[in-house]
Protein backbone atom coordinates (compact mmCIF):
# COMPACT_ATOMS: atom_id res chain seq x y z
CA UNK A 1 0.00 0.00 0.00
CA UNK A 2 1.13 3.58 -0.61
CA UNK A 3 3.43 5.17 1.89
CA UNK A 4 2.40 8.27 3.81
CA UNK A 5 2.31 11.47 1.78
CA UNK A 6 2.64 15.13 2.71
CA UNK A 7 0.64 16.12 -0.37
CA UNK A 8 -3.11 16.58 -0.15
CA UNK A 9 -5.95 17.85 -2.28
CA UNK A 10 -9.73 18.01 -2.06
CA UNK A 11 -12.13 15.83 -4.04
CA UNK A 12 -15.69 17.02 -4.56
CA UNK A 13 -18.29 14.27 -4.27
CA UNK A 14 -22.04 14.24 -4.79
CA UNK A 15 -24.11 14.24 -1.59
CA UNK A 16 -24.18 10.94 0.26
CA UNK A 17 -27.80 9.88 0.82
CA UNK A 18 -26.76 8.69 4.27
CA UNK A 19 -25.27 12.06 5.09
CA UNK A 20 -21.89 10.59 6.03
CA UNK A 21 -19.63 12.04 3.33
CA UNK A 22 -19.04 15.80 2.95
CA UNK A 23 -19.22 17.45 -0.46
CA UNK A 24 -15.54 18.41 -0.29
CA UNK A 25 -13.01 16.36 1.60
CA UNK A 26 -9.25 16.26 1.81
CA UNK A 27 -7.48 13.21 0.41
CA UNK A 28 -3.79 12.30 0.21
CA UNK A 29 -1.81 12.34 -3.03
CA UNK A 30 0.58 9.38 -3.30
CA UNK A 31 3.49 9.31 -5.74
CA UNK A 32 3.81 5.66 -6.74
CA UNK A 33 7.08 4.09 -7.90
CA UNK A 34 6.33 0.47 -6.95
CA UNK A 35 3.20 -1.55 -7.61
CA UNK A 36 2.94 -2.51 -3.93
CA UNK A 37 1.98 1.12 -3.24
CA UNK A 38 -1.27 0.74 -5.19
CA UNK A 39 -4.56 -0.60 -3.73
CA UNK A 40 -4.88 -4.38 -3.96
CA UNK A 41 -8.39 -4.12 -5.43
CA UNK A 42 -6.94 -2.09 -8.31
CA UNK A 43 -4.09 -4.48 -9.03
CA UNK A 44 -6.40 -7.51 -8.86
CA UNK A 45 -9.70 -6.57 -10.53
CA UNK A 46 -12.70 -8.59 -9.43
CA UNK A 47 -16.39 -8.74 -10.27
CA UNK A 48 -17.01 -8.77 -6.53
CA UNK A 49 -15.27 -5.41 -6.12
CA UNK A 50 -16.33 -3.07 -8.93
CA UNK A 51 -14.38 0.20 -8.99
CA UNK A 52 -14.92 3.60 -10.58
CA UNK A 53 -11.81 5.77 -10.80
CA UNK A 54 -10.73 8.99 -12.45
CA UNK A 55 -7.95 8.40 -14.99
CA UNK A 56 -5.52 10.46 -17.05
CA UNK A 57 -2.00 10.35 -18.45
CA UNK A 58 0.72 12.97 -18.77
CA UNK A 59 3.76 12.82 -20.99
CA UNK A 60 5.91 14.29 -23.71
CA UNK A 61 4.00 14.53 -27.01
CA UNK A 62 1.68 11.81 -25.73
CA UNK A 63 0.91 9.36 -28.55
CA UNK A 64 2.43 6.15 -29.94
CA UNK A 65 5.86 7.77 -30.24
CA UNK A 66 5.84 10.12 -27.23
CA UNK A 67 6.87 9.36 -23.67
CA UNK A 68 4.31 8.39 -21.04
CA UNK A 69 5.51 9.95 -17.77
CA UNK A 70 2.66 9.77 -15.25
CA UNK A 71 -0.65 7.94 -14.92
CA UNK A 72 -3.12 9.56 -12.54
CA UNK A 73 -5.67 7.44 -10.67
CA UNK A 74 -8.37 9.20 -8.62
CA UNK A 75 -10.11 7.08 -5.97
CA UNK A 76 -12.74 8.53 -3.60
CA UNK A 77 -10.23 8.42 -0.74
CA UNK A 78 -6.87 9.10 -2.45
CA UNK A 79 -5.10 10.12 -5.64
CA UNK A 80 -2.23 8.01 -6.97
CA UNK A 81 0.36 9.43 -9.36
CA UNK A 82 1.92 6.40 -11.02
CA UNK A 83 5.45 7.47 -11.95
CA UNK A 84 6.33 5.74 -15.22
CA UNK A 85 9.76 7.41 -15.31
CA UNK A 86 10.98 6.07 -11.97
CA UNK A 87 8.83 2.93 -11.79
CA UNK A 88 9.56 1.90 -15.36
CA UNK A 89 7.74 -0.58 -17.55
CA UNK A 90 7.26 -3.12 -14.76
CA UNK A 91 5.13 -0.63 -12.82
CA UNK A 92 2.92 0.15 -15.81
CA UNK A 93 2.60 -3.54 -16.66
CA UNK A 94 1.39 -4.18 -13.10
CA UNK A 95 -1.50 -1.80 -13.91
CA UNK A 96 -2.38 -3.61 -17.16
CA UNK A 97 -5.05 -5.96 -15.69
CA UNK A 98 -6.87 -2.97 -14.20
CA UNK A 99 -6.66 -0.82 -17.32
CA UNK A 100 -8.01 -3.67 -19.45
CA UNK A 101 -10.60 -4.84 -16.91
CA UNK A 102 -14.37 -4.55 -17.36
CA UNK A 103 -14.66 -4.50 -13.54
CA UNK A 104 -12.94 -1.10 -13.24
CA UNK A 105 -14.56 1.91 -14.89
CA UNK A 106 -12.00 4.50 -15.96
CA UNK A 107 -13.46 8.03 -16.13
CA UNK A 108 -11.37 10.12 -18.52
CA UNK A 109 -11.69 13.19 -20.72
CA UNK A 110 -10.78 12.42 -24.36
CA UNK A 111 -9.12 9.01 -24.19
CA UNK A 112 -7.81 8.69 -27.76
CA UNK A 113 -4.15 9.68 -27.34
CA UNK A 114 -3.86 8.17 -23.85
CA UNK A 115 -5.08 4.86 -25.25
CA UNK A 116 -2.70 5.11 -28.20
CA UNK A 117 0.29 5.67 -25.91
CA UNK A 118 -0.65 2.76 -23.64
CA UNK A 119 -1.17 0.43 -26.59
CA UNK A 120 1.96 1.13 -28.61
CA UNK A 121 4.34 1.69 -25.70
CA UNK A 122 3.10 -0.99 -23.29
CA UNK A 123 0.72 -3.27 -25.21
CA UNK A 124 -2.21 -2.21 -23.01
CA UNK A 125 -5.70 -2.17 -24.52
CA UNK A 126 -7.55 0.47 -22.51
CA UNK A 127 -11.09 -0.79 -21.84
CA UNK A 128 -14.27 0.17 -20.01
CA UNK A 129 -13.87 3.92 -20.14
CA UNK A 130 -16.46 6.62 -19.56
CA UNK A 131 -15.20 9.47 -21.71
CA UNK A 132 -16.63 12.70 -20.33
CA UNK A 133 -16.12 14.44 -23.67
CA UNK A 134 -18.43 11.91 -25.33
CA UNK A 135 -20.87 11.99 -22.40
CA UNK A 136 -21.10 15.78 -22.61
CA UNK A 137 -22.00 15.61 -26.32
CA UNK A 138 -24.59 12.90 -25.66
CA UNK A 139 -26.27 15.00 -22.97
CA UNK A 140 -26.27 18.08 -25.21
CA UNK A 141 -27.91 16.07 -28.01
CA UNK A 142 -30.32 14.43 -25.57
CA UNK A 143 -31.44 17.87 -24.36
CA UNK A 144 -31.96 19.19 -27.89
CA UNK A 145 -28.83 21.28 -28.34
CA UNK A 146 -26.97 20.96 -31.64
CA UNK A 147 -23.20 20.61 -31.54
CA UNK A 148 -21.20 22.05 -34.41
CA UNK A 149 -18.55 19.84 -36.09
CA UNK A 150 -15.28 19.79 -34.12
CA UNK A 151 -16.95 21.65 -31.25
CA UNK A 152 -15.68 19.27 -28.58
CA UNK A 153 -15.82 20.44 -24.98
CA UNK A 154 -12.39 20.96 -23.46
CA UNK A 155 -11.65 19.74 -19.95
CA UNK A 156 -11.32 23.34 -18.76
CA UNK A 157 -14.68 24.14 -20.36
CA UNK A 158 -16.29 21.10 -18.74
CA UNK A 159 -14.99 22.09 -15.31
CA UNK A 160 -16.35 25.61 -15.77
CA UNK A 161 -19.86 24.37 -16.64
CA UNK A 162 -21.98 24.89 -13.49
CA UNK A 163 -24.06 21.81 -14.32
CA UNK A 164 -21.05 19.59 -13.64
CA UNK A 165 -18.48 21.45 -11.57
CA UNK A 166 -18.52 25.22 -11.96
CA UNK A 167 -14.86 25.75 -11.09
CA UNK A 168 -12.17 27.83 -12.75
CA UNK A 169 -8.99 25.98 -13.72
CA UNK A 170 -6.53 28.84 -14.22
CA UNK A 171 -3.56 26.66 -13.31
CA UNK A 172 -4.09 24.61 -16.49
CA UNK A 173 -3.07 27.56 -18.65
CA UNK A 174 -0.03 28.09 -16.42
CA UNK A 175 1.08 24.51 -17.08
CA UNK A 176 0.37 24.88 -20.81
CA UNK A 177 2.71 27.87 -20.93
CA UNK A 178 5.42 25.85 -19.19
CA UNK A 179 4.91 22.97 -21.61
CA UNK A 180 5.30 25.29 -24.59
CA UNK A 181 8.51 26.67 -23.10
CA UNK A 182 9.83 23.23 -22.15
CA UNK A 183 8.12 20.16 -23.68
CA UNK A 184 10.17 17.91 -21.34
CA UNK A 185 8.33 19.34 -18.29
CA UNK A 186 6.79 16.00 -17.22
CA UNK A 187 10.10 14.09 -17.39
CA UNK A 188 11.86 15.95 -14.57
CA UNK A 189 12.38 14.26 -11.21
CA UNK A 190 11.78 14.64 -8.37
CA UNK A 191 8.26 15.84 -9.10
CA UNK A 192 7.86 19.49 -8.11
CA UNK A 193 4.93 20.81 -6.09
CA UNK A 194 3.51 22.31 -9.29
CA UNK A 195 3.78 19.01 -11.16
CA UNK A 196 2.05 17.11 -8.36
CA UNK A 197 -0.70 19.69 -8.07
CA UNK A 198 -1.26 19.87 -11.84
CA UNK A 199 -1.37 16.09 -12.24
CA UNK A 200 -3.83 15.71 -9.36
CA UNK A 201 -6.02 18.56 -10.64
CA UNK A 202 -6.53 16.72 -13.94
CA UNK A 203 -8.32 13.84 -12.19
CA UNK A 204 -9.68 15.01 -8.84
CA UNK A 205 -12.95 16.34 -10.29
CA UNK A 206 -13.66 13.40 -12.59
CA UNK A 207 -15.67 11.26 -10.17
CA UNK A 208 -17.87 14.21 -9.26
CA UNK A 209 -18.49 14.94 -12.97
CA UNK A 210 -19.17 11.24 -13.62
CA UNK A 211 -21.98 11.05 -11.06
CA UNK A 212 -23.49 14.30 -12.30
CA UNK A 213 -23.52 12.98 -15.86
CA UNK A 214 -24.96 9.59 -14.91
CA UNK A 215 -27.96 11.42 -13.43
CA UNK A 216 -28.67 12.97 -16.84
CA UNK A 217 -27.91 10.21 -19.36
CA UNK A 218 -30.81 8.05 -20.55
CA UNK A 219 -30.42 4.40 -21.57
CA UNK A 220 -30.01 5.23 -25.25
CA UNK A 221 -27.25 7.74 -24.53
CA UNK A 222 -25.54 5.31 -22.15
CA UNK A 223 -25.29 2.73 -24.95
CA UNK A 224 -23.79 5.30 -27.33
CA UNK A 225 -21.40 6.38 -24.57
CA UNK A 226 -20.18 2.81 -24.04
CA UNK A 227 -19.76 2.01 -27.74
CA UNK A 228 -18.15 5.29 -28.74
CA UNK A 229 -15.83 5.04 -25.75
CA UNK A 230 -14.66 1.66 -27.05
CA UNK A 231 -14.19 3.11 -30.54
CA UNK A 232 -12.28 6.12 -29.18
CA UNK A 233 -9.93 3.76 -27.32
CA UNK A 234 -9.26 1.86 -30.55
CA UNK A 235 -9.26 4.82 -32.93
CA UNK A 236 -5.52 5.51 -33.25
CA UNK A 237 -4.54 1.96 -32.21
CA UNK A 238 -5.11 0.36 -35.60
CA UNK A 239 -3.05 -2.78 -36.15
CA UNK A 240 -2.69 -5.58 -38.67
CA UNK A 241 -5.34 -7.85 -37.14
CA UNK A 242 -8.20 -5.32 -37.36
CA UNK A 243 -8.62 -5.06 -33.58
CA UNK A 244 -9.36 -8.80 -33.33
CA UNK A 245 -7.66 -9.07 -29.93
CA UNK A 246 -9.65 -6.18 -28.42
CA UNK A 247 -12.86 -6.79 -26.41
CA UNK A 248 -16.04 -7.24 -28.45
CA UNK A 249 -18.26 -4.24 -29.10
CA UNK A 250 -21.61 -4.78 -27.33
CA UNK A 251 -24.80 -5.16 -29.38
CA UNK A 252 -27.76 -2.82 -29.06
CA UNK A 253 -29.64 -3.91 -25.90
CA UNK A 254 -33.01 -5.60 -26.38
CA UNK A 255 -34.84 -2.96 -24.38
CA UNK A 256 -33.63 -0.26 -26.79
CA UNK A 257 -34.41 -2.27 -29.93
CA UNK A 258 -38.05 -2.35 -28.87
CA UNK A 259 -38.25 1.45 -28.76
CA UNK A 260 -39.34 3.65 -31.67
CA UNK A 261 -36.10 5.62 -31.38
CA UNK A 262 -33.75 2.64 -31.23
CA UNK A 263 -30.09 3.64 -31.74
CA UNK A 264 -28.32 2.87 -34.99
CA UNK A 265 -25.57 0.29 -35.26
CA UNK A 266 -22.21 2.04 -34.89
CA UNK A 267 -19.10 1.50 -37.03
CA UNK A 268 -15.42 2.45 -36.79
CA UNK A 269 -13.49 2.42 -40.04
CA UNK A 270 -10.00 3.52 -41.08
CA UNK A 271 -9.36 4.94 -44.52
CA UNK A 272 -5.87 4.79 -46.05
CA UNK A 273 -4.71 8.04 -47.65
CA UNK A 274 -1.81 7.84 -50.13
CA UNK A 275 1.25 10.02 -49.43
CA UNK A 276 0.70 13.64 -50.36
CA UNK A 277 -3.09 13.34 -50.64
CA UNK A 278 -4.15 14.37 -47.13
CA UNK A 279 -4.34 18.03 -48.20
CA UNK A 280 -7.13 17.12 -50.60
CA UNK A 281 -9.09 15.49 -47.81
CA UNK A 282 -8.73 18.51 -45.53
CA UNK A 283 -9.19 21.16 -48.21
CA UNK A 284 -8.22 24.80 -48.12
CA UNK A 285 -8.47 26.00 -44.50
CA UNK A 286 -10.26 22.75 -43.69
CA UNK A 287 -13.24 23.51 -45.94
CA UNK A 288 -13.58 20.05 -47.51
CA UNK A 289 -13.44 17.98 -44.34
CA UNK A 290 -15.68 20.47 -42.51
CA UNK A 291 -18.32 20.21 -45.24
CA UNK A 292 -18.38 16.43 -44.92
CA UNK A 293 -18.61 16.65 -41.12
CA UNK A 294 -21.54 19.06 -41.36
CA UNK A 295 -23.41 16.63 -43.60
CA UNK A 296 -23.57 13.69 -41.22
CA UNK A 297 -23.55 12.48 -37.64
CA UNK A 298 -20.18 10.77 -37.98
CA UNK A 299 -17.02 11.64 -36.08
CA UNK A 300 -14.04 12.05 -38.42
CA UNK A 301 -10.53 12.06 -36.99
CA UNK A 302 -7.19 12.62 -38.73
CA UNK A 303 -3.98 11.35 -37.16
CA UNK A 304 -2.06 14.48 -38.11
CA UNK A 305 1.48 15.14 -36.94
CA UNK A 306 1.23 12.67 -34.05
CA UNK A 307 0.05 9.95 -36.39
CA UNK A 308 -0.92 7.81 -37.95
CA UNK A 309 -0.38 10.48 -40.64
CA UNK A 310 -1.86 8.53 -43.57
CA UNK A 311 -5.25 7.56 -42.15
CA UNK A 312 -8.70 9.02 -41.64
CA UNK A 313 -10.88 7.43 -38.96
CA UNK A 314 -14.68 7.53 -39.21
CA UNK A 315 -16.96 6.70 -36.27
CA UNK A 316 -20.71 6.82 -36.63
CA UNK A 317 -24.05 5.14 -37.29
CA UNK A 318 -24.50 3.05 -40.43
CA UNK A 319 -27.60 4.99 -41.48
CA UNK A 320 -28.55 8.64 -41.24
CA UNK A 321 -31.81 10.54 -41.17
CA UNK A 322 -32.62 12.96 -43.93
CA UNK A 323 -32.90 12.78 -47.71
CA UNK A 324 -29.59 12.14 -49.42
CA UNK A 325 -29.06 14.36 -52.47
CA UNK A 326 -25.98 13.22 -54.40
CA UNK A 327 -25.81 16.43 -56.44
CA UNK A 328 -25.53 18.70 -53.41
CA UNK A 329 -22.03 19.99 -52.66
CA UNK A 330 -21.07 21.59 -50.38
CA UNK A 331 -23.25 19.32 -48.31
CA UNK A 332 -25.86 20.70 -45.94
CA UNK A 333 -26.69 19.29 -42.50
CA UNK A 334 -29.98 18.05 -43.96
CA UNK A 335 -28.19 15.92 -46.53
CA UNK A 336 -28.03 12.94 -44.19
CA UNK A 337 -25.09 11.03 -45.67
CA UNK A 338 -24.87 7.40 -44.64
CA UNK A 339 -21.67 6.00 -43.16
CA UNK A 340 -20.58 4.36 -46.43
CA UNK A 341 -21.47 7.46 -48.43
CA UNK A 342 -19.19 9.44 -46.10
CA UNK A 343 -16.42 6.98 -46.89
CA UNK A 344 -16.96 7.42 -50.61
CA UNK A 345 -17.02 11.20 -50.32
CA UNK A 346 -13.64 10.98 -48.62
CA UNK A 347 -12.36 8.87 -51.51
CA UNK A 348 -13.67 11.48 -53.93
CA UNK A 349 -11.75 14.17 -52.11
CA UNK A 350 -8.58 12.10 -52.30
CA UNK A 351 -9.06 11.54 -56.03
CA UNK A 352 -9.68 15.29 -56.47
CA UNK A 353 -12.80 14.61 -58.48
CA UNK A 354 -14.63 17.68 -59.77
CA UNK A 355 -17.92 16.12 -58.70
CA UNK A 356 -17.38 15.42 -55.00
CA UNK A 357 -20.73 13.74 -54.44
CA UNK A 358 -20.41 10.11 -53.28
CA UNK A 359 -21.87 8.81 -56.56
CA UNK A 360 -18.90 10.28 -58.45
CA UNK A 361 -16.89 7.22 -57.45
CA UNK A 362 -18.13 3.64 -57.58
CA UNK A 363 -18.90 2.32 -54.12
CA UNK A 364 -16.42 -0.51 -54.75
CA UNK A 365 -13.64 2.01 -54.22
CA UNK A 366 -14.52 2.00 -50.55
CA UNK A 367 -13.20 -1.53 -50.18
CA UNK A 368 -10.37 -1.76 -52.67
CA UNK A 369 -8.22 0.01 -55.25
CA UNK A 370 -5.53 2.65 -54.69
CA UNK A 371 -7.65 4.59 -52.18
CA UNK A 372 -8.96 1.97 -49.83
CA UNK A 373 -10.05 1.07 -46.36
CA UNK A 374 -7.05 -0.13 -44.38
CA UNK A 375 -9.20 -2.51 -42.35
CA UNK A 376 -12.64 -4.00 -42.25
CA UNK A 377 -15.17 -1.73 -40.53
CA UNK A 378 -15.49 -2.52 -36.84
CA UNK A 379 -19.15 -2.82 -35.91
CA UNK A 380 -21.18 -3.10 -32.78
CA UNK A 381 -22.18 -6.75 -32.65
CA UNK A 382 -25.42 -7.87 -34.21
CA UNK A 383 -27.94 -9.93 -32.32
CA UNK A 384 -27.77 -13.65 -33.18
Amino acid sequence: MASSSSHQTSIPLPPDPGGGKPLDHEVPIHVVTESSQLPAEFLNPSAAKQLIIGFDCEGVDLCRHGTLCIMQLAFPDAIYLVDAIKGGESLIQACKPALESSHITKVIHDCKRDSEALFFQFGIKLHNVVDTQIAYSQIEEQEGRIRLPDDYISFVGLLADPRYCGVSYLEKEEVRVLLRQDPMFWTYRPLSEMMIRAAADDVRFLLHIYYKMMEKLNQRSLWYLAVRGMFYCRCFCINENDYADWPHIPPIPDNLIMEDTAPEEEILSALDVPPGKMGRVIGRRGASILSVKESCNAEIFIGGAKGPPDKVFIVGPVKQDGNYQPQSYPFSPATGLSFFQVQTVMLGLIANSKDLAPTALPIANAVGGPFSLSSSPLRSEEKP
